[in-house]
């Protein structure tokens, strides 16, 4: 087993480059001999597979762990998959140059939007990344949830945070609305409400800093032609461990795999969905 792990993170070295090259080695080291992954002593899960594999991409990890995961995800049923899970699949399975099913796009293109305003969100990033325009519908589902503030939130009604609103933000885009929307700016407004003195952003106001948060908003700003700042990357940084892996916050290490595979695309640049 140590042999079959030296060679998987010799390969990622050597492919991934810039900022995440560390962080491809660590989440290649996580990846079981199935392809898929999971957390320390848990069984490999879709959902958390499919977002390594988009830090894998972000990362040019290496194309052998990046195929193991294709496979993994391929062979895994869809079954009764939330919308939200559904849309996932399609981005990483497009993310990482794979042919998506007719039968997964065909439940994708079934959206109908409701109280989950989160799953619309996803489903047009996902729709736009397999190159389809969302119906104008869904668009307007996630316009007519923008709270006050100019925040959004997961479930209609709901309290706003800043992660659905990095999501909004990006799907909003994606369906082809400028960078100068009055949505999309007062989307940005209230998103940086969200960043603390640390340089972090949280979840909701009150909260510290976490990893996730801070890497959602910069996908959201770049997205929306907005400069993050250097703080959110030196908030970043004090994250990270030695082995590539990043922390969810400064008190918290909990979930390595599912934090690091969300961190990846934001020091590697990337908003959703790739391009």
């Amino acid at each position: 087993m140590a042999l079959v792990a030296c060679a998987v993170l010799a390969g990622t070295a050597a492919g991934a480059t810039g900022p995440a090259a560390g962080s491809a080695a660590f989440l290649a080291a996580r990846q079981d001999p199935g392809g898929g992954f999971g957390e320390q002593g848990q069984p490999a899960d879709a959902a958390l597979t499919a977002w390594a594999a988009l830090g894998l991409v972000a990362a040019n990890g290496s194309e052998s762990s990046r195929s193991r995961a294709a496979a993994f995800l391929q062979a895994r049923p869809i079954g009764k998959a939330t919308d939200g899970d559904l849309a996932l699949r399609v981005l990483a399975l497009d993310a990482l140059g794979e042919r998506v099913d007719d039968a997964l796009l065909a439940r994708l293109r079934e959206h109908r939007p409701g109280a989950l305003v989160n799953e619309t969100m996803w489903t047009v990033i996902a729709l736009r990344a397999v190159g389809e325009q969302p119906p104008a519908v869904f668009v307007r589902a996630i316009l007519s949830a923008q709270a006050k503030s100019g925040a959004f939130p997961w479930l209609r009604g709901g309290k706003p945070d800043s992660n659905d609103t990095a999501a909004a933000v990006q799907a909003l885009r994606a369906a082809g609305l400028g960078a100068g929307n009055a949505s999309i700016r007062r989307a940005v407004v209230a998103l940086r409400a969200f960043q603390a003195r640390d340089g972090g952003f949280s979840l909701t106001k009150g909260r510290e800093s976490d990893g996730q948060s801070t890497a959602w908003a910069i996908q959201a700003l770049q997205s929306a032609g907005e400069k993050p700042g250097k703080a959110p990357f030196r908030f970043l940084s004090r994250l990270r461990r030695a082995d590539g892996s990043y922390r969810y916050s400064v008190r918290y290490g909990a979930t390595p795999v599912w934090v690091t595979a969300q961190v990846v695309p934001a020091l590697a640049g990337r908003p959703f969905p790739f391009r």
